[in-house]
C-alpha cells in the first residue's frame, strides 16, 4: 500500500534568491495560463497532456526562461485544471475557465534536488541552493515523522509564497504492507473535524475559526445593489444586475478558496489523513439564519477542499450531523440546552467552550467511531487537536512526551478552566481560537 504525506517547509531565502524565485513563479504562472488559453479554444476543450505538449511546448520555451521540466509541470497543471472543469460540466455543474494567480510553481526531481537540510531549485537564471528552516529534531512534527524518516522518499514539491515568505510543500511517499495492523493504523493516523456555520463559516477541531462576517456583509451589500437596480427596470439596469452577480460570485469564490486552502494547510501541518465535514443535505434548515447563499457557499467550500485535498493524499468525508452541536465532546451527554447561541456548557459535566468548536470535535469523533465500528478496518487513532488528540471515547491524549499538565492556548487539558472567546475578524481570514478543554 502506498502512503503519501505532504510536509510544508519554510525556506531561508535572501533577497537575491527571493527575486529569482519570484521571476520563476511569474513565468511559471504565465506558462500555465498560456496552456489553458490554448486548451480553451473552440467548442471542445483540449485535456490531453500529450496534445498540449506538442502544441504549446515550443512556444512556451521561446517565450520564457523556464527549465524544460518546469514548462512540462506548468502544462500538467493547466491540463489537470481544464480536465477538472470538463468533469464538472459532465455532472451538470457550472465551472468557468481556470486562471492561475496564486504564487506557486511545481517542482519534480528533474528540476529540483532534495537534500536533508536544503534544496536545489531550477530558476529562470540557473539553479540556486536554499536551506530549510526546520523545527527541533526532537519534537514530534511532520518533519521528524516523514522528512527524517528513511522510509519516506521526497518525490516532488510545490513552491509557495505566503505573506512574503517562501515555502516548499514537499511531497513524500512510502510503501507499507496493508495487512500489517500497526502500519494500517499509521496510514490513517488522525482526523480533522470541520463544523460549518453562519457566524463562523468554518471551525476546525484544531481550534481555527474562519469568520462569516465578511461573507454576510457582502451578501447584504450585493442584495442592496440588485434591489436598487431592479427598481429602475431599464435594460442597462438589467445588464448591471448581471455584472453585480458575476462580481458577487467571483468575490465569494476567492473567499472560499482562501478558507479551503487554510483547512488543507491545517490538515497537512497536523498530519491528518481525513477531513470530516457534516453532511450538507438539509444544512440550511438546520442552521438558524442560513440563506440560500450559505448553502451554496458550504457546498462550494466542500468541493474546493475535496479536490485540493486529493493532491495531498487526504480523504474528505461527510458524517451524520445529528446532535453534533448539542453533544458534549468531553462526556458525550446530549441535550438541547447544552448549547446557547455560540456558548456550549454541558449540563452534566460542566464542560464549557465555543459551541462551534465543540461541534467540530464531535464531527471528527463521529467519523472516528463510524470507521472503527465499520467493515473498512484501519481506523484512525484520534481526532486532531492543536496539541494531542481525542480518542474514540472523547478522552484527551496529550502529545508523546507531554505530561498533559499544560497545553497550547488553543487546547489545554487543565481541569475546570474557562474558555476564552475566539478572536474573529471581518476580513474572512482564519483566526486561532484561544480555547481550553477539560480532560478529566
Amino acid at each position: 500500500m502506498e502512503v503519501r504525506r505532504t510536509v510544508p517547509v519554510k525556506l531561508d531565502v535572501d533577497s537575491d534568491d527571493a527575486a529569482l524565485l519570484r521571476k520563476t513563479v511569474d513565468e511559471f504562472l504565465w506558462a500555465a495560463n498560456h496552456v489553458v488559453d490554448h486548451a480553451w479554444q473552440g467548442d471542445y476543450k483540449t485535456t490531453s497532456k500529450a496534445q498540449l505538449q506538442e502544441e504549446t511546448y515550443d512556444e512556451v520555451r521561446d517565450q520564457t526562461r523556464l527549465h524544460a521540466n518546469l514548462v512540462q509541470n506548468a502544462r500538467n497543471k493547466a491540463a489537470d485544471a481544464v480536465r477538472g472543469v470538463v468533469a464538472r460540466w459532465k455532472q451538470g455543474e457550472y465551472a468557468g475557465k481556470p486562471h492561475f494567480s496564486n504564487p506557486t510553481a511545481v517542482y519534480d526531481k528533474r528540476c529540483a534536488t532534495f537534500h536533508d537540510e536544503y534544496v536545489s531549485l531550477a530558476t529562470v537564471n540557473g539553479r540556486i541552493e536554499i536551506e530549510y528552516v526546520l523545527p527541533d529534531a526532537d519534537r514530534d512534527t511532520p518533519h521528524s515523522r516523514y522528512l527524517d524518516n528513511d522510509d519516506y522518499e521526497v518525490t516532488s514539491a510545490e513552491l509557495h509564497n505566503k505573506n512574503g515568505e517562501w515555502f516548499l510543500h514537499l511531497r513524500t511517499k512510502t510503501e507499507m504492507e496493508s495487512d500489517t495492523p500497526k502500519q494500517a493504523t499509521t496510514g490513517h493516523s488522525t482526523v480533522l473535524g470541520v463544523d460549518l456555520g453562519v457566524n463562523q463559516l468554518a471551525v476546525t477541531s484544531t481550534g481555527t475559526f474562519w469568520s462569516g462576517h465578511e461573507f454576510d456583509h457582502w451578501r447584504r451589500e450585493y442584495e442592496k445593489r440588485r434591489g436598487s437596480l431592479q427598481q429602475c427596470g431599464s435594460r442597462h439596469a438589467h445588464e448591471n444586475i448581471q455584472a453585480v452577480g458575476r462580481k458577487e460570485t467571483g468575490r465569494f469564490k476567492m473567499m472560499l478558496h482562501r478558507i479551503a486552502n487554510g483547512i488543507i494547510e491545517e490538515a497537512v501541518e497536523t498530519g491528518c489523513l481525513v477531513i470530516a465535514f457534516e453532511e450538507l443535505t438539509g444544512i440550511r434548515d438546520r442552521l438558524s439564519g442560513a440563506s440560500w447563499g450559505h448553502k451554496w457557499a458550504f457546498k462550494r467550500l466542500y468541493e474546493y477542499v475535496e479536490y485540493k485535498a486529493e493532491v495531498h493524499g487526504i480523504d474528505v468525508e461527510q458524517v451524520d450531523p445529528e446532535n453534533t452541536s448539542r453533544r458534549c465532546s468531553h462526556c458525550g451527554f446530549t441535550h438541547p440546552d447544552n448549547r446557547d447561541g455560540e456558548d456550549f456548557t454541558c449540563l452534566k459535566c460542566g464542560y464549557e467552550n465555543h459551541a462551534d468548536y465543540n461541534a467540530a470535535k464531535n464531527i471528527g469523533l463521529r467519523y472516528l467511531r463510524r470507521n472503527q465500528t465499520g467493515d473498512g478496518g484501519g481506523a484512525p487513532v484520534g481526532v486532531r487537536l492543536n496539541r494531542g488528540m481525542l480518542n474514540a471515547n472523547g478522552e484527551y491524549e496529550p502529545p508523546a512526551g507531554d505530561s498533559g499538565q499544560s497545553g497550547s492556548p488553543r487546547e489545554s487539558p487543565s481541569a475546570g478552566s474557562q474558555p476564552a472567546r475566539s478572536q474573529t475578524s471581518s476580513d474572512g481570514t482564519r483566526n486561532e481560537a484561544r480555547s481550553s478543554d477539560r480532560a478529566k
